[in-house]
């Protein structure tokens, strides 16, 4: 049964060729096009458009001018929203303007988007940024209706770098080279690991042959909006790295690590070989101390021995039959007694071997059971979108992590458990090292149609909880080397934890925050 199911998912599989992570696609998910439609004694009057960016799962940032017109009139200008994924568009209505930045936040209910992370560290001048949206004059050399500008559509995206960032206003803008036109309005300028660094707002006239500029109002300024509207949104500061800098960090980290734990071992190492060579000293001269009292007390019963086997002869000699038979009986039993206690005196040798050896150590378990607490190493990890705050982990038997969720063995080795939600285009492996020591989560952030086909590789099988049936266990392991076989060939992120030893209680019942077991 097993084998048909791996061929089965296999067959799935391989209808969906992996494709390299690109943290830009993935940032591309969260833009949409935001539609301004016009409407007197219902007909359309006037139809404007521009670009946003999802910072929560409804709710969307662009411009302020792009929303005016619908804060100015809400009833007789409609809000729309046009995702980048999807088949439809959907209504929208204002949450929250600010005139001044040039910022608004829009809502949207009936679908849910995979929402940005915002970049929060330092951005230096020259750093490759990209901007994401859908200019006008793309829109003019490609749409045929008006339907065009409502149909989702995959944004477009053009490369440049930072110039500098100046105050415009009195609001901090980015000067930056990547091309914008109208209708760039409101999408996001992100940097190379797709986090959104600023929010394109204008452009410069490229009057008598002057290199075009754009400006985005930088990330400082629509952190401060989003916290003036009361906006949860997901921040990250960690600089952006590729995932080969990560992995060249991660081979460095592991390397000085092993440095330091041999250094420190170093010291234990010369302390046991001392108590080794103390106890072997001691053991050589308690069992050559044994070996000659052996000899000398065999050498004692010897010598009695013949004198009693002397007093038989004379006994003998002098015609006493009995006392001669009497000693002669007894100094034969006490030579013989010493010929045993000779031969059989102890090897001095085999007495240091014995008192020396080291205990056999036990075989280590498949995986190591207990309660974990697990802390990001940021040294050896690619940060690009996720919270890394510590993580407990309670390892049960057979694989069952915090009570809930069963874990298989891997091809590497580890333990490992790749959730697949409904609600979020994610696809997470999380993974455990049989001893406990490493917590690895690797993340793909998927489009629709690969999501899609992980979410039907899913369906052949289904754990939703812990199982001792080994059966349903090996049949889930098959299930995920499928799912793995279709992803990109690299995660978009990697979080590596280091764990140690917690309190009995210290796990809870979620182990990967960001996805939820399937």
């Amino acid at each position: 049964m097993t084998r048909l199911l791996a061929l089965f998912l296999a067959l799935i599989a391989l209808t969906l060729p992996a494709r390299a992570a690109d943290d830009i696609s993935a940032a591309s998910r969260s833009v949409v096009r935001v539609v301004t439609v016009a409407m007197v004694d219902g007909e359309v009057v006037g139809f404007g458009h521009g670009s946003g960016i999802a910072i929560s799962p409804t709710r969307i940032v662009t411009n302020a001018h792009v929303v005016e017109s619908a804060a100015r009139y809400p009833d007789n200008v409609a809000l729309g929203v046009v995702p980048s994924e999807g088949q439809k568009s959907y209504g929208a209505k204002l949450i929250a303007i600010d005139t001044a930045r040039d910022l608004a936040l829009i809502e949207i209910t009936g679908t849910r988007l995979p929402a940005a992370a915002v970049y929060s560290g330092p951005l230096d001048s020259g750093a490759d940024v990209v901007a994401l949206g859908y200019p006008g004059n793309v829109d003019l050399a490609t749409a045929r209706s008006s339907s065009d500008y409502i149909t989702p559509r995959t944004p477009t995206r053009s490369e440049g770098n930072l110039s500098n960032t100046q105050s415009v206003d009195g609001v901090a803008m980015l000067v930056h080279t990547a091309k914008i036109s109208r209708g760039n309005s409101g999408g996001p300028l992100v940097d190379g690991c797709g986090r959104v660094v600023g929010i394109n707002s204008a452009i410069t006239r490229a009057d008598d042959g002057d290199s075009p500029f754009a400006f985005a109002i930088s990330a400082r300024e629509l952190s401060r909006f989003l916290s003036d509207a009361g906006q949860q949104y997901g921040s990250i500061g960690t600089p952006c790295l590729s995932l080969a800098e990560a992995d060249a960090r991660d081979r460095a980290a592991i390397e000085a690590d092993a440095r330091a734990a041999a250094e420190a071992n170093a010291g234990k190492e010369a302390a046991a070989r001392l108590d080794r060579e103390l106890k072997e000293a001691r053991a050589e001269e308690d069992a050559l101390a044994a070996r000659e009292n052996r000899i000398a007390l065999a050498g004692v019963i010897f010598v009695v021995g013949a004198l009693a086997a002397g007093a038989g002869l004379m006994f003998y000699g002098q015609q006493n039959m009995r006392k001669a038979k009497i000693a002669g009986g007894a100094g034969g039993v006490l030579i013989v007694l010493a010929a045993i206690l000779f031969v059989t005196r102890p090897d001095a040798r085999a007495e240091i071997a014995a008192e020396t050896q080291a205990p056999a150590s036990e075989a280590a378990p498949k995986l190591a059971e207990g309660n974990l607490l697990c802390m990001i190493r940021q040294d050896r990890s690619r940060i690009t979108v996720s919270e890394t705050t510590d993580v407990p982990i309670k390892i049960g038997e057979n694989g069952c992590v915090n009570d809930k969720t069963q874990y298989t063995e891997g091809a590497d080795g580890n333990w490992q458990r790749i959730l697949v939600p409904n609600d979020e285009a994610t696809v997470t492996v999380a993974s455990i090292d049989p001893a406990g020591r490493d917590y690895r989560v690797d993340r793909y952030l998927l489009d629709a149609e690969t999501m899609a086909k992980a979410r039907e590789i899913r369906a052949g099988v289904t754990v939703k909880s812990c199982t001792a049936d080994q059966s349903q266990i090996a049949a889930l392991a098959v299930q995920q080397d499928a799912i793995r076989s279709a992803l990109p060939a690299s995660p978009n992120e990697r979080l590596v934890y280091q764990c140690q030893k917690a309190a009995a209680g210290a796990a809870t019942a979620s182990a990967v925050k960001p996805a939820a077991a399937p």
